[in-house]
């Protein structure tokens, strides 16, 4: 809480609220501490990697990319473990003529089940690959440690490389299964501040700010994009996204994206993401879900910061999505109860 409120620099806030009530706009803060529950059980994720016998290596996974870039992290967990460069790796998901077994891509789960997995495969595949090393290098297989991407004869510099060692072995291939124990817990806290035309009821997202708890970290990048995306469907849901019906026929009349609002660049200012990595005991990698961490805290954050914004004027609260004619129609009833209320 403490990294949310400086990042969005809560304690300027009044200053900002004034400076807009000059210009004749509405401004509010809202703050959502919020937590969920990832990669429960039951339920488990596989992985496998597949050395052939030119020393070629592939990872096979169950998890499915939707966007999410698992093609990427997944690589960089293979690598950490068996000290080999990402292009060093093939890549297949989602093939169910390659891959034996695999549950899929839901629940903030991919990371901490199929990351966890594939990380055990690399142990497998190392241990499958030590008493090769120690044959080649002429060693008990007790003095052959890895480290790398190489067998190394402890207290020594001779080596022999992973790759080579698959080529003795004829091809490696190991799998692996993770289930966990019990679920996780990804937390955050969320700032946001809006600024609000009374005139039109327009709202404008005028900051965003968020600290996170995922666990470990493994792309930073992919992890500001998946909670860039999540705080994005949450402000939609705020803001624009609706079913709408006819209210005669009930003919559904927002059947298509031409109808059906959703938020777009314009709509969002930047978002500024930060992490508090605590790992999690409950998986190798100590990794917590992040699918969906920015979406459980933008619905609360932006609501109450639009509640914010209005209650000068009397509005308490409000029916999502805010829309320019919701937002009007509150602060009308508003003024008008206020004006039908006796004087004290």
């Amino acid at each position: 809480m403490e990294g949310a409120l400086a990042l969005g620099d809560w304690a300027g806030f009044e200053e900002r609220r004034a400076e807009a009530r000059r210009r004749g706009r509405l401004r509010g803060i809202g703050l959502a501490n919020a937590v969920e529950r990832a990669g429960a059980p039951p339920g488990d994720e596989t992985a496998q990697i597949r050395f052939d016998a030119g020393g070629a290596a592939t990872i096979l996974m169950g998890s499915k990319s939707q966007g999410q870039g698992h093609e990427t992290t997944f690589r960089q967990v293979a690598c950490e473990r068996l000290g080999l460069a990402p292009e060093d790796f093939g890549y297949v998901e989602g093939d169910t003529d390659a891959v034996a077994r695999g549950t899929g891509t839901f629940g903030s789960r991919s990371g901490a089940l199929g990351g966890s997995a594939l990380l055990l495969a690399g142990d497998k595949i190392v241990a499958r690959g030590k008493p090769v090393a120690a044959q080649l290098l002429e060693a008990a297989e007790a003095d052959v440690v890895f480290a790398q991407g190489r067998y190394h004869i402890a207290g020594t510099d001779r080596s022999v490389g992973l790759k080579d060692v698959a080529v003795a072995a004829g091809g490696m291939d190991e799998n692996a299964s993770f289930a966990p124990s019990a679920e996780n817990f990804p937390n955050g806290c969320h700032v946001c501040e809006v600024e609000i035309d009374p005139e039109t009821g327009a709202i404008e997202i005028a900051g965003y700010a968020v600290v996170d708890d995922v666990g470990t970290v493994i792309n930073p990048l992919t992890v500001a994009g998946q909670v860039h995306g999540g705080i994005v469907q949450g402000l939609g849901q705020i803001l624009m996204e609706r079913i709408v019906y006819d209210a005669e026929t009930g003919q559904l009349l927002t059947a298509s994206f031409m109808d059906y609002a959703m938020p777009r660049a314009a709509d969002l200012c930047e978002l500024k993401v930060e992490e508090h990595p605590v790992p999690t005991a409950l998986n190798p990698l100590g990794v917590k879900g992040v699918g969906e961490a920015g979406a459980v805290g933008a619905l609360a954050a932006a609501m109450n910061a639009i509640v914010d914004a209005l209650a000068p004027l009397g509005v308490r609260s409000l029916e999502m999505p805010a829309t320019p004619e919701r937002v009007w129609r509150a602060l009308r009833n508003a003024a008008q109860a206020q004006a039908a209320s006796p004087a004290l």
